[in-house]
């Protein structure tokens, strides 16, 4: 029989808070954590807007002389898994290590690391470009770092999957508990890739909204006047348990884990298919995995970007899976809140459906004025519901047409 697996801690670093606190309470109030772009000058620039993490200390969490020596989507990782094993109550020791492991993904990594290092070395030499500049930027250092700080002996590795990255993360994550390779794993994502080249990247695709005057109303999820994603940054990290094991240390319970579905749509670089039938398989495959029916589901969190095509074809795959049942469902997006945090989006996403199980309530989809006549779900608009959260989904796609979805629900 296969073994059962639980959520028993959240860390959550985002643009509406550097706490779990903070975010959770932010997405409920729905503020959007969006508004000009403060990390260089982006004057001159088609977008000149994102979701930055704000007043957020490195040294809060890393020891000032190594602060320097990792990107910033490591700090965020770091600060992350500190509050999701601080929430969970678990003791990594000699007793336990070997079976504690670590899984945290990032979609891009140190690119703001590399972009001074390359400015560095055109500008002053190759002498002067830092030993640590790559251990200091690869997308698995987080995980490194993470196990080395907490003594976490069991599985290490990294995920990059673009923006599916922190979901599969986790759904490996839940694997490896499930098929007895640990007992409790560390997971998620984390990116910080706000940079002249990211957004100038991004901005040259016509991916993101520029909605330059109005920042807080730019993530407009299924809105008649979508024009893009507005990009985020931050992490989202979970502690997931066997259950008994969670049992018997008394470890606080939020959710458990009960399913995971995987698929490609082996389509496009970056769009997804118009038929949205890879959107989904992975929600049916996911459903598949936790033995439920769709009718069995009170509430989906979307990839929902705010995309033209994107949302669009999201509604149409949640149709496909759902049937009548797609119109009694509560569908929405917190990316509308917190931007598009890229990698760590399903990290992030994941613990909002673990929240929401754990306390009946869903946050809304904010900046929904008018959904065009394509999109006409219920996408709770504007304000957060109260309501029996028993069984949720959340999803992530990403470019190279991968995606993920996973099914939490309360305990049974």
């Amino acid at each position: 029989m296969a073994r059962r697996v639980v959520v028993t801690g959240v860390g959550l670093v985002s643009p509406l808070g550097n706490t779990t606190d903070a975010t959770w309470s932010g997405l409920l109030e729905g503020r959007s954590g969006a508004g000009p772009i403060s990390r260089f000058d982006a004057d001159g620039y088609a977008v000149r807007i994102a979701a930055e993490v704000k007043g957020f200390n490195s040294e809060d969490w890393i020891d000032p002389k190594e602060v320097k020596k990792f990107d910033l989507f490591v700090h965020y990782a770091v600060a992350a898994s500190d509050m999701a094993l601080s929430a969970s109550g678990l003791e990594i020791n000699d007793g336990n290590a070997d079976r504690v492991g670590v899984v945290i993904g990032s979609g891009i990594g140190g690119l703001p690391l590399i972009e001074r290092t390359y400015a560095t070395l055109i500008e002053r030499g190759q002498r002067r470009v830092s030993p640590f500049f790559i251990p200091g930027a690869i997308i698995n250092m987080s995980s490194g770092v993470i196990s080395i700080r907490t003594g976490a002996k069991g599985p290490n590795t990294a995920t990059c999957t673009a923006c599916s990255t922190s979901a599969h993360a986790i759904g490996d994550a839940f694997l490896y508990i499930r098929h007895g390779y640990a007992d409790a794993i560390i997971a998620g994502g984390s990116e910080a890739v706000i940079t002249p080249l990211a957004v100038a990247g991004f901005a040259s695709m016509r991916a993101l909204s520029t909605r330059n005057e109005e920042p807080q109303r730019a993530s407009r999820p299924w809105d008649k006047d979508r024009d893009g994603f507005v990009m985020g940054e931050g992490a989202g990290v979970v502690v997931l348990e066997e259950l008994e094991h969670a049992r018997r240390r008394g470890a606080p319970i939020l959710a458990e884990v009960l399913g995971f579905g995987m698929s490609s749509d082996a389509y496009h670089i970056s769009a997804p298919a118009e038929d949205g039938n890879g959107g989904a398989r992975v929600m049916r495959s996911a459903l598949d995995d936790a033995g439920l029916n769709p009718e069995q589901v009170d509430y989906i969190n979307a990839h929902g970007t705010s995309t033209p095509p994107g949302d669009r074809i999201e509604t149409l795959a949640v149709k496909a899976v759902f049937g009548d049942h797609a119109h009694r469902l509560a569908v929405s997006s917190t990316k509308s809140m917190t931007g598009h945090l890229l990698g760590a989006a399903g990290g992030l996403e994941f613990a909002v459906v673990t929240l929401s199980v754990a306390n009946d309530v869903i946050p809304p989809t904010i900046n929904l004025d008018q959904p065009d006549d394509e999109n006409d779900l219920d996408y709770v608009p504007h304000e957060a519901r109260e309501l029996p959260v028993r069984v949720a989904l959340t999803n992530s796609f990403g470019f190279g047409g991968t995606n993920a979805c996973l099914v939490v629900g309360k305990v049974r």
